[in-house]
């Protein structure tokens, strides 16, 4: 087990200056910090680090990012699950920028060896293709704190070369229900404003889209996709490309997120929503009730999976669990439609 007194030793600095980086407490500058971090990052794994030895009643959340509201509110109600299962959370944000910020792996690192039970990791860094490839963890990475037996669960982070237990919303669905949802209000011409192209969550929402499209005849070739970063500003430029080719007279959004910057080019432009263009978002962030027009979405159950994810990994900290099964634990969670403003049959040209 590698303890404070031997990361010390070994990094060249006093306990203190280890514990104050372990938890992000000023007073370190930058070189040190990364001293002391690169020396975690070859001590060797172990299940709860230096609290190996005794039951710590922490688990680490580690989500992505903080700007889009959808992953605040999984961090909100997977503390909130973990409080009412008697369990202390601290969260991590692995995508955060600046001089100090920290990525996935450092995070969990640190999270050992502050002595956490377990972890749920949010859209898991090896399923988000907007980190480079070069910077993101390898499967190995995971396997390998899966062979030292750190308990953890994946919330939509799905990878099936890992026996990762991942609590996920149905993609596919969602692009199916959204794109239907329009082709029943009389729309024939139907664009998708998509995520990353490596993206699987924005892969599976085009398989909907298109296989919804496809049952009536309607057009689902590439020219109607449109790829852009994950927020306002990819659902900008996405939304753009397509107005200025195939014309769509809806389109669906890979995030309620993208979906803002939608409503943001159509009103730059003059056009009309819905009247001009019917716009559908995905994850029913707070702000889509209060947009202008309110944004018709598909909501992710975001209690009911943090629940779910959140009793899976207490199941498999409690030393008394009964054994499953070989196999990974997998719950599939549907998407359901919320019909706002954004959306309206198709003006009459």
């Amino acid at each position: 087990m590698s303890g404070l007194s031997e990361i010390a030793r070994a990094a060249g600095v006093s306990m203190s200056t280890v514990s104050r980086v372990l938890n992000r407490r000023p007073g370190v500058n930058d070189e040190t910090r990364q001293r002391v971090l690169a020396v975690l990052a070859e001590m060797p794994y172990t299940p709860r680090g230096v609290g190996a030895l005794q039951r710590t009643g922490v688990i680490g959340l580690l989500v992505p990012e903080l700007s889009n509201p959808v992953f605040p509110a999984f961090a909100e109600a997977l503390e909130v699950r973990a409080a009412r299962l008697g369990y202390s959370s601290l969260l991590c944000n692995t995508r955060a920028t600046g001089a100090a910020a920290m990525g996935e792996e450092e995070y969990v690192r640190m999270l050992l060896a502050r002595g956490v039970e377990g972890m749920v990791f949010v859209s898991p860094e090896i399923t988000n293709v907007e980190v480079p490839l070069g910077q993101a963890p390898r499967p190995s990475y995971y396997a390998k704190l899966l062979d030292d037996g750190v308990q953890m669960v994946f919330l939509n982070g799905a990878t099936p070369s890992l026996d990762v237990p991942d609590v996920t919303v149905d993609e596919q669905h969602a692009g199916y229900a959204a794109t239907r949802h329009l082709v029943e209000l009389g729309h024939r011409r139907v664009g998708f404003v998509s995520g990353p192209a490596r993206s699987l969550p924005s892969r599976l929402k085009r398989a909907g889209w298109a296989a919804a499209l496809e049952e009536d005849g309607l057009p689902a070739g590439a020219e109607f996709v449109a790829h852009g970063p994950f927020g306002p500003e990819g659902g900008a430029e996405a939304v753009a490309a397509l107005l200025d080719t195939v014309r769509p007279t809806a389109v669906i959004c890979s995030s309620d997120h993208m979906a803002i910057g939608v409503l943001r080019e159509a009103h730059r432009r003059g056009l009309r929503v819905p009247e001009d263009l019917s716009v559908v978002g995905f994850d029913d962030i707070p702000l889509a009730a209060y947009c202008l027009p309110s944004l018709t979405t598909l909501a992710q159950p975001i209690e009911e999976m943090a629940a779910a994810a959140v009793d899976e990994l207490v199941h498999r900290l409690d030393p008394d669990r009964r054994r499953r099964p070989p196999g990974n634990y997998t719950r599939v969670f549907r998407p359901r439609l919320v019909v706002r403003e954004t959306t309206a049959p198709p003006r009459l040209v």
